[in-house]
């Protein structure tokens, strides 16, 4: 017997569409949408825009709805949020080349549009968990610019005390930055756990990278979220390259979103902030629905190395990486409909973009000024336990040498 694996995924719009069209894979032309109708003075109106038809694919799924409903105000917004995590990202490559940050650092230059997206067509009371590429997501979640980077640069105010480094941030709805390859998906698939047990109607969004996804633990959390019928939104944020190795030397099935095989999956064109937006809103949807969890994917790309050690051009060509610079680029997508749109002018947008990189300048100017932590143990030994559970005490640094708790 054929698994459903194998089944062709119903990837036709509900809608008409010629028959070529629906054989188009995903592309990842940035912000490919269009208007139907003229835009309304009004900031804070809402209108509709149409999505390429081009923004999706899906398995086992009807797709999204085509169309998506924005605010001149939430356009701007948007815009100015991806400049603003293009800004901290490049202010992070500098010091690190400075050598003031130290250790791993994993930049997400390229791929602003899935944090962005995200953050716009959710709460505050869901969930988001990710891997150690986390700044971008730590900035959306509420973190500010001066606590990232002075958790890079491991500084007492960063946002976990200069303990966490690159990979390890943490905020009010945001469960980290995990270091271990795969370990952040079957913790996702807990707190959508948390929110079925308490009877909520928010959703877990769990992300993973493509050469997190062949780890055994993530078939292990898609098989107990549908077996619990979780409201997890599993999510690949597939750049092409895990390390310096492509999608296609490392998985012997690219299309990740079908992974799931008994769960539903929507691949998303990753570097397109309103398909993403349009693509987690429906997940969301479908969620609150109790329909259970679903596999994204999203078709992205990195700029540049896997880390800051990693050049990111033995594996990959300059041109290539040019190429999706100058065709493909998020940001630069999003301000070409904005001014199509007519929703703002050329000079706006560059007022905008020079608040973002003041803003960012000045918050990295203050977490440079940043106290380095004392060394002392009360510092060092802070956050191992809830208040109240603390053992005695804990053997110190040498086999003759305890530390007491307060």
């Amino acid at each position: 017997m054929l698994s459903r694996a194998l089944r062709l995924p119903r990837a036709v719009p509900l809608r008409a569409v010629p028959a070529a069209i629906s054989a188009r894979s995903v592309t990842t032309n940035a912000a490919s949408a269009s208007l139907s109708h003229s835009v309304p003075q009004s900031d804070d109106e809402r209108f509709a825009i149409n999505l390429s038809d081009e923004s999706f694919e899906t398995y086992e799924l009807d797709p999204p709805p085509y169309t998506l409903e924005v605010t001149k105000k939430e356009l701007k917004q948007m815009y100015y949020d991806m400049v603003s995590i293009r800004q901290m990202e490049m202010a992070a490559d500098r010091l690190y080349k400075e050598k003031k940050i130290r250790g791993f650092c994993h930049l997400s230059v390229g791929q602003e549009a899935v944090a962005v997206g995200i953050e716009h067509a959710i709460t505050k009371e869901d969930d988001i968990i990710t891997s150690y590429r986390c700044h971008g997501f730590s900035l959306m979640r509420g973190g500010t610019v001066r606590s990232i980077i002075g958790e890079l640069l491991g500084r007492r105010e960063g946002i976990a005390y200069g303990k966490g480094g690159s990979m390890h941030m943490f905020h009010k709805g945001f469960y980290g930055g995990n270091g271990i390859v795969g370990a952040q998906v079957p913790v996702g698939a807990g707190l959508a756990f948390a929110h079925k047990y308490e009877g909520r109607k928010n959703a877990s969004i769990i992300l993973y990278g493509d050469g997190a996804s062949n780890q055994g633990q993530v078939f292990e959390a898609f098989n107990m979220a549908k077996l619990w019928n979780l409201p997890a939104l599993f999510g690949c944020e597939n750049n092409k390259y895990g390390m310096g190795t492509s999608a296609a030397r490392s998985s012997a099935l690219t299309d990740y979103y079908k992974r799931g095989q008994y769960i539903p999956g929507l691949k998303v064109n990753g570097m397109d902030v309103l398909a993403v937006k349009a693509a987690v809103q429906y997940g969301k949807e479908w969620t609150a629905a109790d329909k259970g969890p679903l596999v994204l994917e999203y078709v992205t790309y990195r700029y540049g190395g896997h880390s800051m050690s990693d050049p990111g051009t033995t594996y990959r060509t300059r041109e290539e990486i040019q190429r999706m610079r100058s065709t493909n680029d998020p940001i630069s997508g999003l301000k070409q409909k904005i001014l199509d749109w007519e929703i703002t002018t050329e000079e706006e947008l560059k007022k905008l973009d020079k608040e973002a990189r003041a803003h960012v300048n000045e918050e990295v100017a203050l977490a440079e000024a940043m106290a380095v932590p004392e060394a002392t143990p009360s510092i060092l030994f802070e956050d191992i336990y809830v208040k109240g559970t603390e053992p005695q005490f804990i053997r110190g640094r040498t086999t003759d040498e305890n530390y007491y708790f307060n």
